[in-house]
Order: C-alpha cells, then sequence, then structure tokens
C-alpha cells in the first residue's frame, strides 16, 4: 500500500560526511548536512474535476513556479499533503518527475516515498532516485503497526536501496506508531545516508533531545508549521510546511528570520500565522490548504476521496484568515 552542483555529487558529498564525520560541530563539510535548512513546501497535487478528477498539471506547475519565485528552499512533493494515498504508482513518479523537471535545480526536491510495505517503499524511493530528486522522505509505516526491530529493519532496507539521502517521517499520529529516539539512533548507525528526520510527533522535547543526541549527525525539520519556532529555538533547522501552500514567502521569511537568531521578529512573525497555521488543520490536510489556494484562484478545490471538501463554516473560516494576506505570497 503506497502512502512532502549535481544531484549525484550531493548525494556522495552526504555520505562521505556521515560516515567521516557522523557529529563533528566544527567540519568545512558541515554545509552538506546542513543544506537541509529552510522552508520546505509539503506541495498539495491539484486534480481536475472530471469524473477521474484527473492531475490538473497546468495547476501544478504554475504552484512550482510561484513557490520557487517567492523564496522556497524545496519541495516536497507526494507526502500526505500531496494526497500520496490517493495517488495511483504511475501518477506517484509523474508528480515526482514533473517536481524535479519544473524545478530544474532551482530548489531541493525531497520525495515522499514512503509506505507500510518495505519492498514498496524500495521501489518508489529507487524510482524518486532515478528521476533525479535531491533525498527521499520515508514515512514511518502505518497501519500494521511494526515492532521498533521492523521499524529499524525497514529504514536500513529502504537507506541501503539508495544512494541519496533518506529523510525520516514520523507523525505517530497518522500512522499509530511511534520511532523511538533510540530506534532513530540505531539506524544512524547502520544507515549514513540517513541525515534528517521530519519530527512531527508535536513534542518540542523529542525535537531537542534528537539534537542533542546527534548534534549535526542529524538534521531535524519541524513537520508542524506550529511549532517551528520552539524547535528552531532547540536547534531544529527549518520545517516541512502545510501553510508555505498558501503563503510561501510569508511562511520562509518566518523561517528565516527564527534561523537567523532574530527571536525577537521572528516570534511576531511566528504569533502573525499561527491563526493560519492552525486553520490548515481545522479540518484533515489538505483540504483547508486546497481551499485557500482556491478562494485564491491558483487551483480547483478538489480532493480525492475519502477526503471530502470543507465544510461551509471552514471555508468561510478560511477566506477570513487568508483575507489580511490578499496582496501577499
Amino acid at each position: 500500500m503506497k502512502q512532502d552542483d549535481s544531484r549525484d555529487g550531493n548525494c556522495h558529498a552526504v555520505l562521505v560526511y556521515a560516515r567521516v564525520l557522523p557529529s563533528s560541530l566544527d567540519s568545512g563539510n558541515n554545509s552538506v548536512i546542513m543544506s537541509l535548512q529552510g522552508t520546505f513546501t509539503a506541495i498539495v497535487t491539484p486534480f481536475n474535476e472530471d469524473d477521474a478528477q484527473s492531475i490538473d498539471w497546468d495547476a501544478f506547475e504554475r504552484l512550482v513556479d510561484e513557490q520557487i519565485a517567492a523564496g522556497i528552499t524545496g519541495l516536497v512533493p507526494c507526502g500526505t499533503t500531496g494526497e500520496s494515498p490517493a495517488l495511483s504508482h504511475d501518477e506517484h513518479a509523474a508528480v515526482i518527475a514533473r517536481t524535479v523537471a519544473r524545478a530544474k535545480g532551482k530548489v531541493k526536491v525531497i520525495a515522499g516515498t514512503g509506505s507500510n510495505s518495505t519492498r514498496e517503499a524500495i521501489e518508489l524511493s529507487r524510482a524518486a532516485e532515478k528521476a533525479g530528486v535531491d533525498a527521499v522522505m520515508v514515512v514511518v509505516p502505518y497501519y500494521n503497526k511494526p515492532t521498533q526491530e521492523g521499524l529499524f529493519r525497514h529504514y536500513v532496507a529502504v537507506a541501503a536501496a539508495v544512494k541519496c539521502p533518506l529523510v525520516v517521517y514520523n507523525i505517530p499520529g497518522r500512522t499509530g506508531i511511534d520511532l523511538a529516539a533510540e530506534t532513530l539512533s540505531r539506524i544512524l548507525e547502520s544507515s549514513p545516508n540517513v541525515t534528517a528526520t521530519k519530527e512531527a510527533t508535536g513534542n518540542v522535547l523529542r525535537a531537542q533531545e534528537l539534537v542533542a543526541r546527534h548534534g549535526d549527525r542529524l538534521t531535524v525539520l519541524s513537520g508542524d508549521d506550529a511549532l517551528t519556532l520552539p524547535m528552531i529555538a532547540c536547534g531544529a533547522k527549518g520545517v516541512i510546511s502545510v501553510a508555505s501552500n498558501v503563503l510561501p514567502k510569508t511562511v520562509s521569511d518566518a523561517t528565516r528570520l527564527a534561523l537567523s537568531g532574530d527571536m525577537v521578529a521572528a516570534r511576531r512573525a511566528h504569533l502573525d500565522l499561527l491563526p493560519i497555521f492552525n486553520g490548515m488543520f481545522v479540518e484533515a490536510n489538505p483540504g483547508p490548504a486546497k481551499c485557500a489556494l482556491a478562494l485564491r484562484g491558483r487551483m480547483k478545490d478538489v480532493v480525492r476521496g475519502p477526503l471530502a471538501p470543507v465544510s461551509a463554516s471552514t471555508r468561510a473560516l478560511i477566506a477570513k484568515l487568508i483575507e489580511p494576506y490578499a496582496s501577499s505570497t
């Protein structure tokens, strides 16, 4: 069951750094792993209103172009926000390939390739690597609730199947299982190309524990817009964001302020955006984000089943939340 300089050179450099300097804070090669720093949009997949709800490629490419122009750091296609569980394998591959082609190396592409089947996750990850992504993102296997040993073996097997960096995606609220910090440590010891984690436990204490344990060996990225600022304060390096679908420049600017250490300005920007962050999850993601984008004329408000378009009351709330940003990106 399927679930957000040369690329080959980057993959090799991360591998070398991870093997030779697993926890160094002073190396000149530090920028290799730390290059996964900033705001990465977990990009939605626009659909048409036809019976097949086919992918709206024109809207998708416009959205990618707007993200790049707004100064986003990277794009994460085929994650939860991209409705990957509702995409066919051919569509999954096509979305990733189109993202890479449209990005043209201007921003990083981290492809969602997770599955609750290890074999399928390997196949999806290999296909994404062949398409030219900068990294793959593999969600913790969902529904079948493996043990920690099973999770360890899953990630080690997928990491061994590709050469590019792998981003672990831990979101127990959706998967039903938490990847323990101790298990992630074992994975890092066994798999040099596991270089980052999207931390979506909703627990800042977990984020700071991972930073304290692993330093620059592991890049921690917030998986929740509302926790980006506190996680960066504890050492995270950015966010894989839902809200940046709607306001890429505004969200990116807030992340940059936090990463620069200007915490007074960062706090102001973060709190200003908090209603937007919360609004993106008043109903199941990506319904609110797609609603906001439709209200802004970027795409049609279509989600694939079993998701449903947001309710009229949520639509009114989203319209009110984005109104002050009518001229913003």
